[in-house]
């Protein structure tokens, strides 16, 4: 017992010397720290941090849209017709024709939906919309249209003007499908924005941790698997010990 009391002294003492020991300017900007942090707690105690973030963001970029990024392709749309003559008995040639133009993708999230910010005691957790985009912006000055496939026995022209219909439908599709390509690119964009909204309200330094997840990593379908790396450690389930 007599040396199982005489380590705890001892530990003791060390403690004390070592936190003597320390630069007082390290020591201030320890309490410095704590003190940020306290702030911080103390204003998502009160439940308005959101309110203000998104009014924040909102003034920023002035919109109720917070825009991350483009992203710049050449597409190739196409579309296949079949046909038919002599009531079905008739196969007829198939018309292939495609459209081939520069498209810019713009991605953003709404500031307008739902938003959730929350801080653990170590990381902001922000809860944000899933991302959208705006309607592609087809570059029609470079727009091409080709017929693949033809036929003296189509209309070809028809078959073209139902693709050129179609394109901006078409286009929107590839929007959709691109999201995967950009998701990363726009959780980082948020997460750096949420640090510049901390150091410029609370005056925190930008190695803050945040961590974003969009909303449609939160709410699969009942036949989609969560997956946990992208959930908030709160919700995540507990592991098995």
């Amino acid at each position: 017992m007599v040396v199982i009391v005489a380590m705890l002294v001892g530990a003791g003492l060390y403690t004390f010397r070592s936190l003597r020991d320390l630069p007082l300017d390290s020591a201030a900007a320890g309490r410095e720290l704590l003190g940020d942090l306290s702030r911080v707690a103390a204003a998502f105690s009160q439940g308005t941090v959101t309110t203000s973030f998104i009014s924040y963001a909102t003034e920023v970029s002035g919109s109720s849209y917070l825009q991350f990024g483009t992203l710049n392709e050449v597409e190739v749309f196409a579309r296949s017709e079949a046909a038919s003559a002599l009531w079905g008995r008739l196969d007829l040639p198939t018309v292939v024709v495609q459209a081939t133009a520069p498209v810019e993708y713009t991605y953003y999230l709404d500031l307008d939906e739902t938003w959730d910010l929350r801080f653990d005691g170590e990381t902001i957790l922000v809860r944000a919309p899933r991302i959208q985009h705006n309607t592609p912006a087809i570059d029609v000055a470079r727009l091409r249209y080709e017929v693949r496939e033809g036929s003296v026995f189509r209309d070809e022209d028809e078959v073209l003007t139902r693709l050129q219909e179609g394109l901006t439908d078409m286009a929107r599709g590839r929007a959709e499908d691109n999201v995967t390509l950009v998701r990363e690119l726009g959780r980082r964009k948020t997460e750096e924005f949420v640090q510049t909204w901390l150091v410029s309200h609370f005056g925190l330094e930008r190695s803050q941790a945040v961590e974003v997840i969009f909303a449609d990593e939160l709410g699969p379908g009942p036949d989609q698997p969560v997956d946990e790396r992208r959930q908030p450690t709160e919700l995540r389930p507990d592991l098995p010990c």
